[in-house]
């Protein structure tokens, strides 16, 4: 279909092209509110000023300190093609946006396809009617053709001379055909269900099966523990992806950079940052109302981890060591959460062993971080305070910590708790050599680059770690 035909003696209207949501799939708004909290999370209280003052305020100050990187956001193809189209037929193309007039700026020279832009600035905001109003005065009521894809955009559509939209709700596509009959709908794939598994991240689910450790640490077997620590689990699952879900709205401008990351839902823009911002609140309410079945307490606990992992995703990760010991105590806090769920006290020693041993998994994570950005020859990384030139130190360190685990193990065995729980407790050094050994690989491994990004993740499809985690539990029961 020819979105240009006109009679020979009519002259073609220019097209304007709304930006956020349309021409990109994401806004740019909820995109740059993230990263300058990412960046700057103690600017709150001017965030909170600015837009007391209104939004033009509010937008004019995230846009003079967060940047974007037009060439990495996630255009839509078919949008570049009717520009393209409109372009290679004479037609004078704009660009419209909400945003502030900084961003689309830059996204207008980067493309280099438009013959003018519109955008909020420092004093106006530039949305709904107030858009339609501006273009109204440049070209008059009907003197445009335009193309959005949200409800905000009903007013401009309304004073459009012809209307396109692209990859519209049912709701949006029903009420823009009382507007205009033969509106133009350019789909968009939904991208599948698989989109929002990648999302929430539920491979990672399997680390908060370290709820159920004090279950084994105080061998409390009985069904009531069991379903309580099942619960807390999936409770403290639902948490968890919350909290990926902000690190990834945080993170979006180096995950796009990233070789890898770069495929995630909302850098590749298969699921909008307002999807997410919707499902990350309704897995905290989940989380919150699943948890109060366990008990008050574990929801204080959860609390807690919700808390130091906001703070590590807005600001603890690029402190140099502070982010390692941040993300070793997101794990402990599962375990405290376990011992909470089933009413035990968490002993000091698995906490200890617990601490020293996600400290090397988290070191390791960042040995292996840093290993392929130097082998791919790329640039020390900037929302890390880590130097490629720093893998010596941070395996050192994974080595150190890692064994004073195995050191704590060792001398948990002499303990009260060791010979009330088991008949032959001597049996159960034969795990030492095995901790050793799963240790050394792991490190050896990430050496030799033949471990991806999560450790964790790693040891759980890992055969050989398979193989030691077996044989550690067997030794167990026979130490029982």
């Amino acid at each position: 279909m020819d979105l240009d035909a006109k009679p020979a003696d009519a002259p073609v209207p220019p097209l304007v092209v709304d930006l956020d949501g349309t021409l990109i799939q994401t806004d740019l708004l909820l995109e740059s509110l993230f990263s300058y909290l990412g960046a700057y999370p103690f600017r709150m209280l001017s965030l909170a000023s600015a837009l007391s003052h209104g939004k033009a305020p509010f937008k004019a100050e995230i846009a003079r300190y967060a940047a974007i990187e037009p060439a990495q956001l996630p255009y839509d193809e078919r949008v570049l093609s009717l520009i393209r189209q409109a372009r290679g037929n004479g037609r004078q193309v704009f660009l419209a946006s909400a945003s502030n007039e900084r961003f689309v700026r830059d996204v207008a020279g980067h493309l280099g396809l438009f013959t003018g832009w519109f955008a909020s600035t420092d004093g106006e905001n530039l949305s709904s009617s107030t858009r339609a109003k501006r273009l109204v005065e440049v070209f008059g009521e009907k003197g445009f053709d335009y193309v959005g894809n949200d409800r905000a955009d009903l007013p401009v559509w309304s004073s459009a001379n012809r209307c396109l939209t692209v990859g519209p709700s049912s709701s949006v596509r029903s009420a823009l055909r009382t507007v205009d009959a033969n509106a133009f709908v350019v789909e968009r794939g939904s991208g599948g269900f698989r989109r929002w598994i990648e999302l929430l991240r539920l491979h990672q689910w399997t680390k908060n099966g370290l709820v159920f450790a004090p279950i084994f640490a105080a061998h409390r077997f009985d069904l009531d523990s069991i379903v309580e620590a099942t619960i807390a689990a999936f409770a403290f699952s639902l948490a968890a992806s919350s909290g990926y879900i902000l690190n990834d709205l945080v993170d979006l401008d180096a995950d796009r950079r990233h070789w890898r990351k770069k495929r995630r839902p909302l850098a590749a823009g298969t699921v909008s940052a307002r999807q997410a911002i919707v499902l990350a609140l309704a897995l905290l309410g989940g989380a919150f109302a699943i948890g109060l079945f366990v008990s008050p307490m574990f929801v204080a606990v959860m609390l807690v981890y919700l808390a130091l992992s906001a703070a590590y995703t807005l600001f603890l990760k690029r402190k140099m060591m502070v982010d390692i010991v941040a993300l070793a105590s997101l794990y402990v806090l599962r375990v405290i959460a376990g011992a909470v769920a089933i009413g035990v006290r968490p002993s000091e020693w698995i906490l200890a062993f617990s601490m020293f041993i996600f400290t090397a998994m988290a070191l390791i994570k960042r040995y292996v971080e840093l290993a392929a950005r130097l082998d791919a020859a790329l640039p020390d990384p900037t929302n890390r305070n880590y130097r490629t030139s720093d893998l010596n130190v941070l395996g050192a360190l994974a080595a150190a910590s890692g064994f004073n685990a195995v050191t704590v193990f060792a001398l948990y065995l002499y303990s009260e708790t060791v010979h009330r729980l088991y008949r032959h407790p001597d049996v159960l050094w034969l795990i030492c050599p095995i901790l050793l050994y799963w240790l050394g690989r792991a490190l050896i491994m990430a050496d030799r680059r033949l471990m991806g990004e999560d450790p964790v993740e790693f040891a759980l499809k890992d055969w050989n770690s398979l193989l030691s985690f077996a044989l550690i539990g067997l030794i167990m029961i026979a130490a029982a």
